[in-house]
C-alpha cells in the first residue's frame, strides 16, 4: 500500500490568539516533497487525515506554536484519490501541489548555515574586541575592605584581593597593581609610590603581591593574644560575638567551627554561658540566635544595676523617697516642697514656739502672783 508522509505544523489562527494544526506538505517514497498553499493547510479541511489514529498522536504531541512533526500515513484508496490523481500527481482540493526543487532546500539550507556562521564570528569579535577598563566603576563592585594598619592578617587579604580580581575578570598585571592602590590607605599609599619608582607599574604582579606581603606582615603576638582574649563588657551581645568572630577569623580562616564557637563563648559573662545548651551549637550562627534571646538579661542587670547604686545613695544621706507634698511646708505657705514631714526644717522652729509662749506665761502669771502678794501700804 502506497503512503505519503504528511509535515504537521502549530501556527496562529486568524484571531491570533489560538493555535491551529496545518499542513504543510506532502513527501512521497521517492522523496519529492510537494508544498501545500497557504489557504488549504487548516487540518480541518483534511478530514480524512483527522480520522486516522496517527493523527491523535500528533495532535497529543504538538502542543506549543511553532512545533511540527513529520509522518506517514498510509493511502487507502478513498484518501490516496484526494491527494493524488488518476496520472499521479499531487493534488488536494482539485488543487495540483507544486514540487520543493532541491536546488530550493540547499539555498535555504545554506542560507541558515551562513547565519549561523555570521552569528558566531560577531561573537568572536565581540569576545577577542577589547574592553573598556573604568577603574572607578570596577572599585564599586569590588567586595572588600581598604587594608590599613588595623588589619593584621595581610595574606588572607591578599588572597580575597586576588579572588575579587578574578570574579572581575582583571588578569592583567597592570591593570591589578593599578586596583590595588584604590584599596590601600595610610602607609601603604607611600609604599605604592615607592614600589612605582623602584619597578614601575610594568613589573610583573608577583613582585608586588610578595613585597607587599612581606612590607606589612604582622609578625607579633598582639593581635593574636587581643583576638583570644576579646571579652564581653557592655552593649549588646550580639555585637561583641559578632566583632569576635571577625576577629578571630583574621587571624585563622582555617580554624574549626567547635574552637570558634568555644572562644567566642568563653568570652561571654559566666551567668550569660550557663544558659546555652552547648552540644547544640553546631553554627556560630546557633550561637548568634540564642544570645539575641538572651539580650534581655544584660539589659536588665544594667537596669537593677543602676537602680541599687541610686538606692544605696539614698540610704547613704539618710534619705527617703517622698511621694507627696509636705504638709508643713504648705501650711506655712513656704512653697511645694517634696520632703518627709519627720525632716522638715519648718516643723522643728514651730514646735519651739509653744515653748517659749508658755514660758512667757509662766512668768507672767508668777510676777502677778508676786506683785498681788506685796502690801499695798508699803
Amino acid at each position: 500500500m502506497e503512503k505519503l508522509r504528511f509535515e504537521f505544523v502549530v501556527k496562529a489562527s486568524d484571531d491570533v490568539k489560538t493555535n491551529i494544526i496545518c499542513v504543510t506538505s506532502i513527501t512521497d517514497i521517492e522523496g519529492h516533497t510537494y508544498a501545500i498553499p497557504e489557504k488549504l493547510q487548516p487540518v480541518k479541511l483534511h478530514d480524512k487525515i483527522t480520522q486516522t489514529q496517527i493523527f491523535q498522536k500528533v495532535k497529543t504531541t504538538l502542543q506549543k506554536r511553532h512545533e511540527k512533526r513529520q509522518v506517514w500515513i498510509s493511502m487507502k484508496p478513498e484518501m490516496k484519490a484526494i491527494y493524488c490523481d488518476e496520472d499521479g500527481n499531487k493534488q488536494f482540493m482539485g488543487y495540483l501541489l507544486e514540487e520543493q526543487t532541491k536546488l530550493q532546500s540547499s539555498t535555504t539550507e545554506l542560507s541558515e548555515e551562513s547565519l549561523v556562521r555570521i552569528m558566531e564570528n560577531l561573537s568572536k569579535v565581540k569576545k577577542d574586541s577589547p574592553k573598556s577598563f573604568n577603574m572607578a566603576k570596577v572599585a564599586e563592585k569590588f567586595v572588600i575592605d581598604k587594608f590599613n594598619s588595623k588589619i593584621t592578617n595581610v595574606s588572607q587579604w591578599m588572597t580575597i584581593f586576588e579572588a575579587e580580581c578574578a570574579r572581575l575578570e582583571i588578569e592583567e598585571d597592570v591593570k591589578k597593581i593599578e586596583v590595588l592602590r584604590l584599596f590601600i590607605e595610610d602607609s601603604c599609599l607611600d609604599w605604592h609610590s615607592s614600589m612605582l619608582i623602584k619597578h614601575s607599574i610594568n613589573s610583573e604582579w608577583t613582585i608586588w603581591k610578595k613585597n607587599f606581603c612581606e612590607t606589612f606582615a604582622d609578625k607579633g603576638w598582639s593581635p593574636i593574644r587581643y583576638a583570644m582574649l576579646f571579652k564581653y563588657k557592655q552593649g549588646s551581645l550580639l555585637e561583641y560575638a559578632i566583632k569576635k568572630e571577625r576577629l578571630l577569623l583574621e587571624i585563622n580562616k582555617t580554624i574549626d567551627k567547635v574552637t570558634l564557637i568555644d572562644l567566642i563563648a568563653t568570652g561571654l559573662p559566666n551567668f550569660i554561658a550557663d544558659k546555652i545548651d552547648r552540644n547544640s551549637l553546631k553554627e556560630t550562627e546557633d550561637l548568634f540566635k540564642n544570645l539575641r534571646c538572651l539580650e534581655h538579661m544584660v539589659n536588665k542587670k544594667n537596669f537593677d544595676k543602676k537602680i541599687g547604686t541610686l538606692e544605696s545613695k539614698i540610704k547613704d544621706k539618710n534619705v527617703k523617697l517622698s511621694v507627696s507634698p509636705c504638709k508643713i511646708c504648705e501650711r506655712e505657705n513656704k512653697g511645694v516642697r517634696y520632703h518627709p514631714e519627720s525632716q522638715c526644717w519648718f516643723k522643728i522652729k514651730t514646735n519651739d514656739k509653744p515653748k517659749k509662749d508658755q514660758i512667757r506665761s509662766v512668768n507672767n502669771s508668777e510676777l502677778e502672783i508676786e506683785l498681788n502678794e506685796i502690801d499695798p501700804k508699803n
